[in-house]
């Protein structure tokens, strides 16, 4: 028999919670696969027999002060029944920005932890995320009250490279042994992929080499590969009719493009595809079509401006949750040029696999972190940074006939289905029963 408690709502009777999932993620209205993640596991959990989900995250003018590239806000899917979103305030008021906001998120956590409540806390990033979970079980556990919680910590890989990395060219070993020791308290340590796991063991290393510590071969033993979770089904579950009401609305032809989604910055190489399109037969026959947002949103539309294929170019920065099935499975070809620079490499790439289940033409790609463990066979890969490869893959997927073309497309949608989030969010249910019986379905 488990404990429970009893939650009150604001306007109705208090509510019986015997297992609950807490995840602490970046922001979902953030353009980045890994925030959608966190609403897949949400809402895989509900079927899994959590009886209460809660997102804990940032207050929005807080990311938008931050300056990261937010979905537009009227666009984002409302969350499943039974998935609450929490954002903390600040707690006092000194002066301290970072301080205060994760005073507010630790505390809490400390909160849910400390109820008795079987809880799996979940975290997607590790700094501070993963470290303010640390912070909050020692916290909770100092309370004296009941405290049954298991935690995991994900690594999606630009963690790794924007703080431990950067941490280690700068000899900042308290930095790094900070985000390596709270990544290492957690009771399950995931990866979003084999890339990534050896990335961290790699930094670990470094840390090791210099200092004597023992990171790397701990990282070695206990980190575990916990693909990203995608909501399959309604990826699957695109109606064909919809999805030319969906072109029509945006002016589009199905077949009739070429298409990049995804965040506009400088490591995924869509200057690249612009140079690419423009040395193609492609700008004769189709349009280029550039769907998403980031810091390098400016750039990348001076650059097609002075492109001499420009009017063929259409950038959409308004693409909702809803219409991106629709553009990918109307879409000639799929054109994800990632390439690895300093501040990030893609450590997966979960727009391709939601492009590998839409549908449509073929995917182009490069051979960058994580990618190949995403598309498997079932993509054309192109060397970073070379646009003649990219037109010579463009003029390929467009000559490809339809038997082929279709082949192609349920070769990549049958590689696909392994990252179902169910399938994902029992993965990590049952390395949590390994560790902690009492907290798993």
């Amino acid at each position: 028999m488990t404990d429970t408690v009893l939650t009150p709502a604001s306007d109705s009777p208090p509510r019986r919670v015997d297992r609950r999932l807490v995840i602490v993620v970046r922001a979902d209205p953030v353009i980045c696969g890994h925030s959608g993640e966190a609403r897949n596991l949400a809402e895989a959990a509900l079927d899994r027999g959590f009886d209460e989900v809660r997102i804990v995250t940032w207050p929005i003018d807080r990311l938008q002060a931050a300056g990261l590239p937010l979905k537009p806000l009227d666009r984002v899917l409302p969350y499943r029944e039974g998935v609450v979103v929490e954002r903390p305030d600040p707690v006092g008021d000194y002066k301290v920005p970072d301080g205060r906001w994760v005073a507010g998120l630790i505390g809490r956590l400390v909160e849910l932890f400390t109820d008795g409540v079987p809880t799996v806390a979940l975290s997607l990033y590790l700094s501070p995320h993963a470290t303010a979970v640390a912070d909050a079980v020692h916290v909770a556990r100092r309370t004296g009250l009941p405290v049954r919680v298991t935690t995991v910590a994900e690594a999606v890989g630009s963690d790794v490279t924007n703080v431990v990395r950067a941490c280690v060219e700068a000899d900042r070993f308290g930095a790094a042994a900070h985000v390596l020791s709270a990544y290492l308290e957690h009771d399950v340590c995931l990866a979003v992929s084999e890339y990534t796991r050896e990335l961290i063991v790699a930094e670990a290393q470094a840390v090791d080499a210099k200092h004597g510590t023992t990171f790397a071969q701990q990282c070695r033993e206990r980190v575990r590969i916990s693909y990203p979770a995608v909501d399959v089904a309604r990826y699957l579950a695109r109606d064909d009719a919809e999805t030319d009401a969906v072109l029509a609305g945006r002016g589009l032809d199905r077949g009739g493009y070429v298409l990049y989604l995804s965040r506009l910055a400088a490591a995924k190489g869509v200057d690249d595809l612009i140079d690419g399109y423009a040395a193609s037969s492609a700008p004769g026959t189709h349009r280029l079509v550039v769907a998403g947002n980031g810091p390098d949103a400016g750039r990348l539309r001076a650059h097609a401006a002075a492109s001499p294929v420009a009017d063929r170019i259409l950038f959409l920065d308004d693409v909702s949750d809803d219409e991106k099935p629709h553009l990918m499975a109307g879409s000639a070809a799929y054109v994800l040029p990632s390439k690895p620079r300093p501040e990030f490499v893609e450590t997966f790439g979960i727009a391709l696999v939601e492009k590998m289940l839409s549908g449509g033409g073929p995917v182009i790609t490069t051979d960058t972190g994580g990618i190949p463990e995403a598309v498997g066979d079932t993509a054309t890969i192109v060397p970073v940074e070379d646009p003649a490869a990219i037109a010579a893959a463009i003029d390929e997927a467009l000559a490809l006939g339809p038997v082929e073309r279709e082949q192609r497309a349920d070769a990549a949608r049958e590689l696909a289905l392994q990252f179902d989030r169910a399938v994902v969010l029992d993965k990590i249910l049952e390395a949590v029963a390994e560790v902690a019986p009492a907290t798993a379905p």
